[in-house]
């Protein structure tokens, strides 16, 4: 396995980017159903495959128990105003110890997890999780929400992270995405969770543009490249890749912070997605583990590996 290496700034041409705009809200109906699809395609050509088809039909799962959710409940304008005054996101990321709808959705999802093929390890790990009380699962949850999954029972967060995804996406949709503002540097906008990777897409009016992926909402941000996404630096930034793999997918770095990132180009590779196409390069995570420098933002997906 060979890298390609590239100073900064990163070669690909930025001119052709238009106006876009701040943020652009997930739509959970179609957002978890393109994931998996994706999934199976990026299965088709991979050593990945048993685990991208795990993903895949964890997605679809994620898709499916939507269809008789409660609906979800518009965030209070009022906390919404004086979270934007504070430069706050508008999502609360803890404090669901009173809501019932997180609850439902932990149910229905356990339950038609516990359906599709998995590896040994993770169906154990899912009765696990199954068999915990709501206190439990709160806590685990709450463990999640920090940013960091333990190393003795990640098998057991993922499937709590695959919930919340979920519950946080249905809310997130409900946002005004043109009243929202940017809260700080790898800090999503809408519940304050950290980027899973970042994606220069092709959208028309947005073509060229860098936006980042939220880990638990899915909401994107507008980020201006050749800027660290975990510390904002525009100081010593850099890109590794792997030799023959298209420039779909690199390795920002950052000599500031010693961390680095992802960063897809939608417009190589239209059928992108910032969480399917982050497990099926792998690759990469692995090359980057020679170097001096940490993978930033959050990844549970690839936490085992």
């Amino acid at each position: 396995m060979k890298r390609k290496d590239a100073a900064a700034p990163d070669p690909t041409a930025i001119g052709d980017v238009s106006s876009p705009p701040f943020a652009r809200l997930p739509d959970p109906a179609s957002l978890f159903s393109a994931r998996s699809l994706r999934l199976r395609q990026l299965a088709e050509a991979s050593d990945l495959a048993p685990y991208l088809n795990f993903v895949a039909a964890l997605a679809a799962v994620q898709h499916d128990i939507q269809a008789e959710l409660p609906f979800a409940e518009r965030p209070d304008a009022g906390a919404v105003l004086r979270a934007r005054e504070f430069e706050m996101p508008p999502l609360h990321r803890h404090g669901m110890e009173g809501g019932e709808t997180i609850n439902v959705i932990f149910d229905r999802l356990f339950a038609a997890a516990n359906a599709i093929e998995k590896p040994a390890p993770a169906a154990d790990a899912l009765a696990r999780v199954i068999a915990a009380d709501r206190q439990a699962r709160l806590a685990m949850a709450d463990t999640v929400l920090s940013g960091s999954l333990p190393a003795d029972a990640i098998a057991e967060h993922i499937f709590i992270w695959a919930a919340l995804q979920v519950h946080f996406a249905r809310l997130a949709s409900l946002l005004d995405e043109k009243k929202l503002t940017p809260v700080a540097d790898g800090v999503c906008p809408s519940c304050g969770g950290r980027p899973v990777s970042s994606m220069v897409v092709g959208w028309p009016g947005s073509h060229g543009a860098r936006f980042c992926s939220c880990s638990l909402c899915c909401t994107l941000w507008h980020y201006v490249r050749v800027k660290c996404v975990l510390c904002g630096s525009t100081k010593g930034i850099s890109y590794r890749e792997i030799e023959d793999h298209g420039g779909i997918v690199k390795a920002e770095t950052c000599d500031e912070c010693h961390g680095w990132t992802k960063i897809f180009y939608q417009t190589r590779e239209p059928a992108a997605e910032p969480i399917a196409d982050d497990v099926a390069s792998l690759s990469l995570d692995l090359l980057m583990r020679e170097g001096p420098y940490h993978r930033g933002g959050f990844a549970p997906l690839l936490a085992g590996f």
